[in-house]
């Protein structure tokens, strides 16, 4: 069955001519636009040989590097769907995510899963790590609707409702939204992009438009600051792409000086919103003004602000040409353009049913300046935003209540300077419980990833209650940013 687009195809298609330019730069590994055409070649075909056919379903657990995008694209050239999974998943978390988008195959590296020996896909040649895929087996039919759109990813998330679920992508979607963000953006060929993003939250719009355009992306990797300021003092970088706390580690870094940043024409902070104090820093140590760029995995990358002069003006600057913003309820931003999500994997619903106007509701609430550009003032919803990844709220306190010793407790986002937002707990003991925060810490580590584990405990005698007997959110905290 052969469909009518496929990213994978699209980007070597467009890339044709540049077959010997080097694409990707890990370390000492250097791959050209070439090589990687022919490592995804093999891969695909070796996938294929193993039982992943198009439509299904595919988990992936890879930490960032050259690997994740050889075996990224061969999974997408196959029209299997790639479910990321992060590497900092507890495996609790990762079993109830298997579960819920009802995977039919996981490709993880070596150590992370079990495997029969001959499932293992082996280093060498075009990998640097050895990999094993395990076929599980969808346990129901696909939803109505899912074949006709042909899904490339799915992307856990939270949508608009604070419930967990899968954002559904489809190739045409993935074209349409790396065209739209490039019209800020501006990639070309000459262009060297320093990376430090995780893959598994940043693979879609901006890797994929970087090897559509035949740039070069430089891997910086751990340690941080070191690799990406060994990247600037090594490298004629062009183009930064990172978040608010790597640009502060950045300044903070002694051996860079602005003669580093000479070849930088586009310094791109995303994740989190752009602190004022970390903007001003940096251009005020590197004479380089930061680009914020506001991303949303159901729309893409709609504004992409570089404010004039070196002032960080706190706004998102007018949309990219190919959205349309407006204001709605409670002046929640309301955005609708190219390359939006196709449906909600779990519970399935596709886009037309929960957006039948054609208009993503946001969950932020914003403001028009003076020049016609927006600004964010805040979040309706309680979704916690810690570095670009979303912690739901009710997923920690789920685990905080299996603890003997609480009640009940209260997750919500603190405002952080480098981290946008960090979770925080109020717990509620059981009459006559005590507990320290040793051992809530202890007790959350077990049961969560790292970043989702609250940064402090604090015991109140009670919750605010709703007049329905709901806890309370509003107000709690120092709220978003």
């Amino acid at each position: 069955m052969k469909y009518r687009v496929n990213i994978v195809e699209t980007l070597f298609r467009e890339t044709a001519a540049l077959r010997g330019k080097v694409v990707l730069v890990e370390g000492a590994r250097a791959v050209t636009n070439g090589e990687l055409a022919a490592a995804v070649a093999a891969r695909a075909r070796e996938l294929a040989g193993r039982g992943v056919r198009p439509l299904d379903r595919v988990a992936f657990l890879c930490p960032d590097g050259i690997d994740y995008v050889v075996l990224s694209l061969a999974i997408l050239s196959l029209d299997a769907a790639i479910i990321p999974l992060a590497p900092n998943l507890m495996s609790d978390e990762r079993g109830a995510l298997l579960e819920k988008m009802d995977v039919h195959h996981v490709l993880a590296e070596a150590g992370c899963a079990a495997a029969p020996a001959g499932a293992a896909l082996r280093a060498g040649g075009d990998l640097a790590r050895g990999f094993a895929l395990t076929t599980r087996g969808a346990r129901l039919p696909a939803p109505e609707g899912y074949a006709a759109i042909r899904p490339a990813f799915i992307r856990f998330s939270s949508g608009t409702t604070g419930a967990s679920k899968g954002v559904v992508l489809s190739h045409e979607a993935i074209v349409e939204r790396t065209d739209a963000a490039d019209k800020g953006l501006r990639i070309t060929s000459d262009d060297v992009v320093g990376w430090v993003l995780s893959m598994s939250f940043h693979f879609v719009v901006t890797i994929l438009l970087f090897l559509r355009r035949g740039a070069t992306i430089v891997l910086c990797g751990d340690p941080m600051p070191g690799a990406l300021a060994d990247t600037l003092q090594r490298r004629a970088v062009t183009v930064l792409y990172a978040s608010p706390i790597h640009y502060r580690l950045l300044t903070l870094a002694d051996a860079l000086t602005p003669a580093r940043f000479a070849s930088v024409r586009l310094a791109i902070s995303t994740a989190v919103k752009l602190p004022e104090a970390i903007a001003r820093a940096f251009h005020e140590r590197f004479g380089l003004r930061l680009t914020e760029a506001y991303g949303i995995i159901e729309v893409g990358l709609p504004f992409i602000h570089c404010p004039p002069g070196g002032a960080h003006d706190g706004g998102l600057g007018r949309p990219l040409p190919d959205y349309t913003v407006r204001l709605g309820e409670d002046d929640e931003v309301l955005i609708r353009g190219k390359g939006m999500f196709d449906a909600y994997f779990s519970p399935w619903q596709p886009r037309a049913v929960c957006q039948p106007d054609g208009w993503f509701h946001t969950g932020d609430v914003g403001e028009w300046t003076a020049d016609g550009g927006l600004r964010l003032v805040g979040r309706r919803k309680a979704v916690i935003n810690f570095s670009g990844m979303k912690l739901f709220p009710q997923e920690i306190e789920e685990v905080l209540n299996r603890h003997p010793a609480i009640a009940e407790s209260l997750v919500y986002g603190e405002s952080h300077p480098e981290y946008g937002q960090i979770p925080c707990a109020r717990i509620v003991l059981r009459e006559g419980a005590a507990v320290d925060d040793g051992a809530l810490l202890a007790f959350c580590r077990e049961r969560l990833a790292l970043h989702k584990i609250p940064k402090t405990f604090t015991r109140v005698p009670a919750l605010e209650k709703t007049a329905s007997g709901k806890i309370r959110r509003s107000g709690v905290g120092a709220g978003p940013v």
